[in-house]
């Protein structure tokens, strides 16, 4: 498998691989035709062009480890390189009669894949002109010494062809076959290369269609952020209004007692919005001030505050046995458990679960209750903005979204399932501090 490298630099690394392949079959067809098919090739000079594409590669490996980028000037002049050693190596070997020919329309193919119009419109000229420099000079391809009487028995035989055809003592056999190893050879690297550097371009694809949604993702979340800060900042003084009004009641009805408990949970009521407003400020002002810490500890911290807005719903914490994973805990974090605790028990009023369990690499924090389940359309949209498992109580739709953008900013993901026995199962799963991906950089 290709290492992770940038676009141009994969693109090198690939192309230097294919050239060991392509180096190590031009030796193996040169030695066979020589020593096998004892073909008068001027072996000394196709061996130092092998020698020469090696060198090539050894420095192109050498650069891969340098810091500065790779340019498409520079991937032109590999894949140059590389069509100007083939058209050496037809010269030594006769030229465009040659069986093999084709393979020069290999480097165009690899750079058409690579480079854009002008790069690829220059090769093509390149490759047109060493073609056509080939019909004219070249060193004519020995006949073979071998007897080639079996391989025109063999010919005949697989195609079919009356032996009459293949005159020549086998030269023409020995050209077909050598037509369908250049065919079978053009056909693995277009499958491999081209086939793999497709995949690539799927891949990237995909990758930029994720970095949209998170872009537009985070486009909502802004705009979510400034309406919540200016709905923060219009409610303080009705609030306050409130609070004043509530005050002066309690004072003029002092002997009405029915009256004062429900004025005094009023005014309970009112200072809890007023103290949830300056915490929405005081988490805003460091919300990205999360440090690891552990999941009991976040639980536990979690479950304490819940059970101070929900007193009502019962909620039981169970956890895996052994020292807990230390976990990036924002403070958006706690709000965002809070949203699923309260989903949860507005499902299931008397009573909640949440199950912690983790591995080396993450820690999973589930959220059981046993209401009507989880729509699966729901379970599928998670994460988009205005899809409420609440719908039919009025929910908006903006506690789901919410709370999966806030995890998938630390590194996790949020999760739900139906839970057997009746009722739904949403988990969070965090990375471990220093075991997974962690908190994805700002």
């Amino acid at each position: 498998m290709f290492p992770p490298l940038h676009s141009a630099a994969l693109q090198l690394h690939r192309l230097a691989l294919l050239r060991w392949f392509l180096v190590v079959g031009q030796l193996i067809v040169i030695f066979v035709s020589v020593y096998g098919l004892r073909v008068a090739l001027p072996l000394e000079g196709m061996i130092a062009v092998c020698l020469l594409l090696g060198a090539v590669n050894a420095a192109t490996h050498w650069r891969q480890q340098l810091s500065f980028p790779v340019t498409s000037g520079e991937l032109f002049a590999q894949i140059c390189i590389d069509m100007v050693a083939l058209a050496v190596l037809l010269y030594f070997s006769g030229g465009s009669a040659n069986p093999f020919v084709s393979l020069l329309l290999l480097p165009l193919t690899i750079a058409a894949t690579m480079l854009s119009g002008i790069w690829v419109g220059a090769l093509a000229l390149l490759t047109f002109a060493a073609y056509s420099l080939l019909l004219r000079w070249n060193l004519p391809l020995p006949p073979s010494l071998a007897s080639l009487q079996g391989l025109d028995a063999l010919v005949s035989a697989v195609t079919g062809v009356d032996r009459v055809h293949l005159s020549h003592d086998g030269g023409f056999a020995f050209h077909l076959i050598g037509m369908w190893i250049n065919f079978a050879v053009s056909v693995l690297i277009v499958a491999v290369f081209v086939a793999r550097l497709a995949a690539t371009l799927r891949e990237r694809e995909r990758e930029l269609a994720r970095a949209r949604e998170r872009t537009l993702r985070q486009e909502q979340i802004l705009a979510l952020g400034t309406l919540a800060a200016g709905a923060a900042h219009q409610l303080g003084t009705p609030l306050s209004t409130m609070a004043v009004l509530v005050r002066d009641l309690e004072l003029d009805h002092a002997a009405s007692a029915p009256l004062n408990q429900d004025l005094a949970l009023l005014r309970e009521q009112v200072d809890r919005c007023k103290a949830i407003l300056k915490q929405l400020v005081a988490d805003a002002a460091d919300a990205d001030a999360g440090s690891p810490l552990t999941a009991a500890a976040l639980l536990a911290r979690v479950a304490d505050e819940w059970r101070l807005l929900r007193p009502a719903c019962t909620l039981s914490v169970r956890m895996q046995a052994g020292p807990s994973p230390r976990v990036f805990a924002a403070r958006t974090l706690d709000q965002a458990l809070l949203n699923l605790l309260d989903n949860a028990a507005d499902a299931s009023p008397a009573g909640i679960e949440i199950d912690a369990s983790w591995d080396a690499r993450e820690c999973r924090i589930d959220i059981l209750d046993r209401g009507p389940g989880i729509d699966r359309s729901v379970a599928e949209r998670i994460g988009e903005p205005f899809v409420s498992t609440k719908r039919e109580a009025g929910g908006m739709g903006l506690g789901l979204f919410l709370t999966n953008a806030t995890v998938e900013n630390l590194g996790g993901r949020v999760e739900l399932f139906a839970r057997a026995g009746g009722g739904a199962r949403t988990r969070v799963v965090l990375p471990c501090a220093g075991g997974g991906e962690g908190r994805r950089a700002p």
